[in-house]
């Protein structure tokens, strides 16, 4: 009994240090980061960055010490309107020009309960850095196609667009302040 027991220590020890030792590579094709914003406080109007990176690193078992840092191009909104995307690419809004990316750096993420985080963080977006939350929801499996291990986070959290100098208070134009983010991104563990 005592070898089998120390054998399964062994395992549980060598897979986790497995685990925090491997690559994580970002499935860009099973992967999404999207905005949401009240327009005229009746409906939605919704965009996407298609131009973003994410990166992970740590991913301790318990993922305690998990890190993830993700930049967006504002040249890359989409909202499905031209028009729109270059207007919020200007400096009424996001001014891409001079200020080119979206920038997210965590500080920590920690287990609420189940599946479910709180991923802590900050947010620099048109040279204004403040701090957000994002509420994280967990998953991992095995891919049947290739075998490798899949590691996907749900985020969801808002910001307040005025906080960051993104756009005017006046309501010209229509546009609500509270902006609602969502990511959807998939790791493959190599």
């Amino acid at each position: 009994m005592k070898a089998i027991t120390t054998t399964l220590v062994a395992i549980l020890a060598w897979s986790a240090s497995s685990f925090a030792q491997s690559k994580y590579t970002l499935d860009k094709y099973h992967s999404r980061l999207s905005f949401s914003v009240k327009h005229l406080g009746i409906s939605n109007v919704e965009g996407i960055f298609k131009s973003f990176d994410v990166s992970v690193s740590g991913m301790k078992a318990d993922l305690s010490d998990l890190k993830i840092e993700m930049q967006a191009q504002i040249s890359s909104i989409n909202t499905e309107i031209e028009k729109r995307d270059q207007h919020l690419q200007s400096p009424d809004f996001f001014d891409a020009a001079k200020y080119p990316a979206l920038v997210f750096k965590s500080t920590s993420f920690r287990k609420t309960k189940g599946n479910l985080y709180k991923l802590s963080g900050t947010l620099t977006m048109k040279g204004v850095t403040r701090p957000i939350v994002f509420s994280v929801i967990y998953a991992s499996g095995k891919n049947p196609m290739n075998g490798k291990t899949v590691h996907g986070f749900t985020l969801s959290g808002t910001l307040n667009r005025l906080d960051y100098g993104v756009g005017d208070v006046t309501l010209k134009t229509g546009i609500g302040s509270e902006v609602k983010l969502s990511a959807n991104v998939e790791f493959v563990q190599e």
